[in-house]
């Protein structure tokens, strides 16, 4: 096989130990005849008649440094994998301790075959280019398996905690690390440029941690600052800080487990009778540059795909086209790329979007424009070079569209909230509500009798997510109701001289009980005239 430097490093150094040497000795190549002749001493050896290891050590130290050869051909063939599971199993080389933690969670795999077998389907397009991306960067391979733990390698993927892709990478980290957010790209799902952001991210967080592995892996889920916090409590006490000794959060405590657990599964795959979904070991995809904005019907019609295809491998994408601003990047199945590519090239600017001319009238807004053209304000502006919201009557505005109905871009943002929306749940009511000043899913979950992260979920959002003003939000409510398509409004109401809550809960036919709650109300006193009372009515109820 092709024995890297690295291997090399460990002959030499058992050269260096039969020689009778008390240390390997500083090397500098200074031509390259120096490594031809220490080819030749290497050629010329007879084990038989070996007078001086010294002089195998120097030619082996000197042909593994020489610039233009990373390796040194024996005997044996190199290691091929059909499979690229197989692959990663034979660089495997974290230690797996067999701790209740770690069986725990492997027993839970091993139970649940088809999620296995589930997840390595989701993975298929993307694990030989993660493994390609690690590899060359010499980091553990076991961290090719770290994307079923943070995402089950869902690109899509969206959790409780702002974090997206299939690195889940919430936003500020998603920034630090250059992952571009905008109305049209998110960068943290781009598999591409999330997978170069995650292995900066672990690289940096293996060297902040002093070389620890698995605290970095821990880090990568709750962050940098609270395993040094850790480390350092445990500093304090003369207490050990690998990871096992850590006190981390309940999640980050079992996050590496999982991890591991997966490790040591496809290491004793055999011994747990787990098969896992076989992977060709060749590139799948290839990224190919547009270069320049352009509709992904008309890309994936270039690249001979279905358009939602060619969006499932490009889930960065937010809307019908890429960023004005790029990237303008795809991922596509590596027998297509070099036809893309020609035909990207023979495609004029006229082509590659379409463009609607809207002339300004009386009463116009750049927002409802944008709204009626379901694009954002910033792009008016972007495209049309304005500087805050004033336009004029008679004004032509550029405004970019798409060359299908937006239906049938089925993975755009808006279309994939509507679809999460939309899904029936169990025999429960959908109520609509719109989002008003002050308002937060905490309020407006109270107020519907409903979990918070459930409302957050139903509106594919997490609980600490911003609300606007306008915003759309679905409640699926099992409150018997009047109206099975209900919209629920927030309204402040001033009380009157006069006014009780049995007549206010009358008046908006909400219940008193529901009023004292939103209010936080002692029922044992009197309402004030003027007094401010918060109430979440249906509007659609007569």
């Amino acid at each position: 096989m092709f024995i890297k430097k690295k291997n090399i490093i460990l002959v030499i150094s058992a050269l260096v130990a039969v020689a009778g040497c008390n240390s390997t000795p500083d090397y500098t190549v200074s031509t390259q005849q120096e490594v031809n002749n220490a080819k030749g001493i290497l050629t010329s050896i007879d084990p038989d008649t070996i007078a001086s290891p010294r002089e195998v050590v120097d030619a082996l130290t000197l042909a593994a440094l020489e610039p233009e050869v990373g390796s040194l051909e024996l005997d044996e063939a190199p290691a091929t994998f059909d499979d690229v599971w197989q692959r990663i199993s034979y660089q495997l080389s974290i230690e797996i301790p067999q701790n209740r933690q770690v069986v725990t969670e492997r027993n839970w795999y091993a139970k649940h075959p088809s999620y296995i077998t589930r997840v390595a389907k989701r993975a298929e397009p993307f694990l030989h280019f993660i493994v390609e991306e690690i590899e060359k960067r010499e980091m553990p391979i076991e961290l090719a398996l770290l994307p079923i733990v943070e995402s089950a390698f869902d690109p899509f993927a969206y959790s409780h905690g702002r974090a997206s892709g299939l690195w889940q990478f919430i936003p500020g980290t998603g920034n630090r690390f250059k992952l571009k957010q905008t109305w049209w790209y998110d960068g943290r799902r781009d598999v591409a440029a999330s997978t170069r952001a995650a292995l900066d991210y672990l690289s940096f967080l293996h060297k902040t941690l002093d070389g620890d592995w698995l605290n970095a892996i821990a880090a990568y889920n709750s962050g940098e600052g609270r395993v040094l916090r850790a480390i350092k409590r445990n500093r304090k006490k003369h207490l050990p800080t690998d990871f096992w000794s850590l006190d981390l959060p309940r999640e980050t405590s079992a996050y590496v487990p999982k991890l591991l657990a997966l490790v040591d599964l496809l290491k004793r795959s055999d011994e747990f009778n787990v098969s896992w979904y076989p992977i060709a070991n060749e590139p799948a995809i290839a990224v190919v540059d547009a270069k320049k904005q352009i509709d992904i019907a008309k890309a994936a019609e270039l690249a001979g795909m279905e358009l939602n295809d060619l969006h499932k491998m490009n889930p960065g994408y937010n809307q019908w086209a890429t960023d004005p601003n790029g990237p303008h990047k795809f991922i596509v199945p590596i027998e297509k790329a070099d036809s893309f590519k020609a035909k990207l090239n023979a495609l004029t600017d006229n082509e590659r979007m379409a463009w609607t001319r809207y002339v300004v009238k009386s009463g116009d807004t750049l927002g409802g424009i944008a709204a009626k053209h379901k694009v954002s304000v910033a792009v008016l502006r972007d495209v049309n070079k304005i500087k805050g919201n004033i336009i004029r009557v008679k004004q032509a505005l550029m405004v970019p569209t798409s060359s299908k109905s937006i239906k049938q871009y089925e993975l755009t943002a808006g279309n994939r909230l509507a679809k999460t929306q939309n899904k029936q749940r169990g025999s429960s009511t959908k109520l609509e509500y719109i989002v008003k000043s002050g308002d937060t899913l905490w309020d407006i979950s109270k107020a519907h009798k409903v979990n918070v992260r459930s409302l957050a979920k139903w509106n594919g959002m997490a609980p600490t997510d911003p609300l606007k003003p306008g915003k759309k939000l679905v409640v699926w409510t099992k409150t018997p109701t009047s109206s099975t398509n209900g919209v629920v409004r927030k309204v402040t109401y001033k009380v009157r001289n006069g006014d009780s809550l049995a007549r206010i809960a009358q008046k908006f036919k909400v219940d008193v009980d529901d009023i004292a709650k939103w209010n936080q109300l002692d029922m044992k006193k009197y309402l004030q005239p003027g007094q401010a009372l918060k109430l979440f009515v249906d509007v659609t109820r007569s």
